[in-house]
């Protein structure tokens, strides 16, 4: 009747652990999805404040990408990397195609746009421009004159207005071979009285829905506390996570405000980056707002008084790519941008997660396949833990030896807990065996395997990495799923119902894995044993193939592992003796 009981209690709990992994799982462990990623919805317009309020230009319809940028006057952007144009009118940066990257494993797809124009659907946009006294300041309709048609690592142009009052503002304009804008914002005083004025510095995008699963728009479904999704930045030398747009939307136009010394702030998507660099060691007002469905960031320079004659110059940064985590690293680094790494949210375990990053990276460039480099990895690790593998089944041959003397002790002692505490420690010492031995492997794995998780999730340079045969992205979900016979069936399962092969492989090395083992004693502790790889077969389903595939390969390592270790530990497999 205990038995009975016992396999109902286990059934009832995996039950349980099986439906409530797909609610828990997608709110603390986002899953990529098999779509491929599509480039962030944006504002239109935007929000407003200080110093983007006035380039505020709210449009009445949106309408295709192409439609609009086939209006008004334009500096293409053309370097190895990115394609796009610069609007004359607003001097804007809205047309942003990130060339290296496609929007999905398809030979023909797109390349990911970054940035749209304001007017068309998911617009996503920088812009630059002044507040002032005492002189009129260009404005969201303000037509810049360039000096150039185009802007190139080696050519960038200089933007021109004069106010024709004495006043000429100048947006120089430069990039780099990646991802980095240089702007260098001046007014040229030529009037007979001095000038106040102050520059600004804004991105702005609209509310865009959740879309092809790419985890790119502002949506609460994809922001957890294993991944930021959203407004981000660093202030006075502190990396910032806690803002998403839910806040933005609370502090309403009144806007979040960080004043800082230097650092930088914009939003991270999954795998992009649009973010604000104000000059190093300058103080100044800093912040996110939000207003008719957009969400904007900002920055303004403190205000100061440009007497006749003179020009007052402010120079910044705009980065708007790939979160590449070198590159990243080389922009903190070079340009002194603080914490600009940390734009990626490695989390808690960056101590472990960049190292496995960088030796998979080189993995990958040596094999030149990251299915290859996960299963090298898997075999790196295991190589390493199998001193503490030996150590631990010696600890295991030990502690089923004396499991006689262990039962003795419980019977004597079975009404006395602190003396049978004190019995046991004093015959573990007297044979030399640690208990806890059989648990440090395991111990050992989880941050490695949570490292993986969050490399293969977070960084750039794992998306759209094929393996072999049908697995051509190894950031995603095994595709081949079986519930709709690899998609011969119009339709789309749940999560928890979508077992591809990797998975129910995944199971079938965890349950050949446990056969392996000596049958416990237990009662519930067998039960639980033989529907644990079951249950996690439908736990990992979601998860991306490649944490699949090093789980797997980890299985198979472990049972060639435990064939040897057994012969080498014959002990364990005789019958406990009575």
């Amino acid at each position: 009747m205990d038995n009975q009981r016992n396999m109902v209690l286990a059934i009832v709990l995996s039950a349980l652990v099986l439906i409530g992994w797909t609610a828990l799982a997608d709110r603390f462990f986002p899953q990529p999805k098999p779509s491929a990623t599509t480039a962030a919805p944006a504002p239109a317009a935007p929000a407003g404040g200080p110093a983007p309020a006035a380039s505020a230009k709210a449009k009445p319809s949106l309408r295709d990408v192409k439609a609009v940028l086939a209006e008004g006057n334009r500096v293409i952007i053309e370097t190895p990397r990115l394609s796009g144009s610069i609007n004359l009118k607003g001097a804007e940066i809205d047309d942003l195609v990130l060339l290296t990257y496609r929007e999905t494993v398809k030979k023909k797809s797109p390349p990911v746009r970054l940035l749209s124009p304001g007017g068309a659907k998911n617009s996503y946009y920088a812009g630059f421009g002044w507040l002032g006294e005492g002189a009129a300041v260009p404005g969201p309709d303000t037509l810049w004159t360039s000096s150039g048609a185009k802007l190139t690592p080696q050519t960038p142009v200089t933007l021109s207005w004069d106010n024709g009052a004495g006043q000429v503002y100048r947006i120089g304009i430069a990039i780099d071979a990646n991802y980095m804008f240089t702007i260098e914002q001046s007014v040229i005083n030529n009037g007979t009285g001095a000038v106040a004025a102050r520059s600004y510095s804004y991105v702005s995008r609209t509310k865009g829905a959740h879309t092809g699963g790419s985890m790119l728009a502002p949506s609460k479904d994809v922001d957890s506390w294993t991944m930021h999704i959203g407004p981000i930045g660093t202030f006075n030398a502190k990396a910032n996570y806690d803002v998403d747009y839910d806040d933005v939307d609370e502090a309403g136009a009144a806007g979040m405000r960080f004043p800082t010394r230097g650092g930088w702030l914009g939003f991270g998507e999954t795998y992009w980056l649009t973010a604000l660099v104000p000059a190093s060691g300058m103080n100044v007002d800093a912040g996110f707002r939000s207003g008719n469905g957009s969400y904007q960031a900002e920055f303004s320079t403190p205000q100061a008084l440009v007497g006749p004659g003179k020009t007052l110059t402010s120079t910044s940064h705009l980065f708007a790519g790939a979160k590449e985590v070198r590159t990243l690293d080389t922009y903190e680094e070079n340009l002194g941008i603080p914490l600009f790494g940390k734009a990626i949210d490695w989390g808690w375990f960056e101590i472990i997660e960049k190292p496995i990053f960088y030796y998979l990276d080189w993995l990958f460039k040596l094999v030149g396949n990251f299915g290859i480099a996960i299963i090298l990895l898997t075999l790196t690790v295991r190589g390493l833990m199998f001193p503490i593998a030996q150590r631990q089944f010696a600890s295991m041959a030990a502690m089923r030896v004396v499991q006689p003397k262990l039962k003795a002790l419980q019977e004597r002692y079975k009404d006395d807990k602190p003396k049978l505490q004190q019995e046991m420690m004093a015959l573990y010492q007297a044979e030399k065996i640690n208990p806890m031995a059989g648990c440090l492997p395991i111990f050992l794995q989880i941050p490695v395997f949570y490292a993986l998780y969050k490399v293969l999730m977070l960084t750039i340079e794992m998306r759209h990495q094929p393996f072999a045969l049908w697995i051509h992205d190894l950031s995603a979900p095994d595709p081949a799923t079986i519930i709709n016979l690899f998609g011969l069936l119009d339709f789309t399962p749940p999560s928890f119902l979508a077992l591809g092969i990797f998975p129910v492989l995944l199971g079938i090395t965890m349950w050949l894995q446990f056969k392996l083992n000596p049958a416990p004693m237990d009662p519930v502790q067998q039960q639980m044993f033989s529907i644990m790889p079951w249950i996690m077969m439908f736990m990992m389903a979601p998860f991306a193939a490649g944490l699949q595939l090093y789980w797997i390969a980890s299985n198979v390592l472990t049972i060639a592992q435990q064939k040897w270790l057994y012969s080498r530990h014959p002990a364990l497999k005789e019958p406990v003796k009575a």
